[in-house]
């Protein structure tokens, strides 16, 4: 009885999912073959692959949804933002944590769009494939991917024919990661999702153009640094923290993991306001935070903070183990393959084509 209940619940749910974003797709075959194939995704289907997804979803060939990933016109921006409206709807909470991440996706051949050999964070080494640059939004309520983008490398971008081939529109060129993790925050930000905090690894918080940006917005962030990060006054970062008494170091749940919470000695400074608030009261305070681990104390971690007034550690340290929270979307969505990122990622700026 309790499991029928809830695949009630949750055939309800998928279809008022499907009612949201069903008038982004304009003919009724284009509706029914977007049920299919989200329903085969998220289905008991082994590999995912075409065949299967069309076998599960009762059509004789993968013809059919191979045309409505490649070929059928529909916009992947405007599903975005009915998604974002949903995990709003959801999810949503005032202090809600974006989290940006990349991950990489491991190819064969040329053709794919922005395949080359790269490093993948996700393979662990260099290899022959795609990076996207990813948004997860989480509270406490749930968490949930809510945006991407595609990276194009240099090789893709300053060769104009070949992003032709694969229908990657004219006006796309050659943006970094942080880049494109900044055009993501400011969509995010202008969308129904109520946010108040941003996380990122060190790829992304050694960036100053990117901090600005989000001081710029009134965003708090916790965003790890390498360290050798820069502090102005103050030098390298891990210097900042060298001589750091016993007491400065205190136990802080990040969060819980798969083994339980995720305990670290934390130690924090509250870093001098340096721009001049014409005599106002500052909003915010930056900090710098270190985490060591409690059974190796020579692994830190080092993270740059910017925080409203009155923010405690311990809510800077749970904004830091947010961040995990990308990870479990990301595992979550390899294990159900649902979702067609990567092509979508293309679609942002135009047309684009399966990877």
């Amino acid at each position: 009885m309790i499991d029928d209940l809830a695949d009630a619940t949750w055939d309800r749910d998928l279809d008022d999912l499907f009612l949201r974003i069903g008038h982004r797709f304009g003919r009724a075959d284009l509706r029914r073959r977007m049920r299919d194939y989200v329903r085969a995704l998220l289905g008991p289907v082994g590999r995912k692959n075409g065949w299967q997804l069309a076998e599960h979803a009762g059509h004789r060939t993968p013809d059919g949804l191979q045309r409505l990933l490649n070929g059928a016109t529909w916009n992947a921006d405007d599903v975005r933002d009915d998604l974002q409206t949903y995990v709003a709807d959801n999810l949503g909470e005032t202090d809600g944590v974006l989290i940006l991440d990349d991950t990489g996706f491991v190819k064969k051949g040329t053709t794919s769009v922005g395949v080359q050999r790269q490093y993948s964070g996700t393979a662990g080494r260099t290899e022959n494939c795609q990076i996207g640059v990813f948004a997860a939004y989480a509270t406490t309520r749930g968490r949930a991917l809510v945006d991407r983008e595609l990276y194009l490398p240099k090789s893709w971008t300053d060769d104009r024919e070949r992003c032709r081939a694969a229908k990657v529109p004219d006006e796309r060129t050659f943006a970094t990661k942080p880049e494109l993790a900044r055009a993501i925050v400011l969509r995010a930000l202008s969308s129904p999702l109520p946010i108040g905090w941003v996380t990122a690894d060190a790829a992304y918080g050694q960036e100053w153009r990117f901090r600005r940006m989000l001081e710029e917005t009134a965003v708090g962030y916790v965003l790890a640094v390498p360290k050798s990060q820069q502090i102005p006054r103050f030098g390298l970062v891990d210097h900042l923290f060298t001589q750091a008494p016993d007491e400065a170091w205190e136990k802080h749940s990040c969060g819980d993991g798969a083994k339980g919470p995720r305990v670290y000695h934390w130690a924090a400074v509250q870093l001098p306001v340096i721009e001049d608030f014409d005599g106002e009261r500052p909003t915010h305070h930056r900090w710098a935070l270190a985490r060591r681990s409690i059974s190796r104390p020579d692994e830190i971690a080092y993270y740059l903070g910017y925080a409203p007034v009155g923010t405690g550690v311990d809510r800077l340290v749970s904004v830091a183990g947010r961040r995990w929270a990308i990870e479990e979307c990301f595992q979550a969505a390899r294990t159900s393959a649902a979702w067609i990122s990567t092509r979508s990622a293309v679609t942002s700026a135009g047309r684009g084509t399966s990877p």
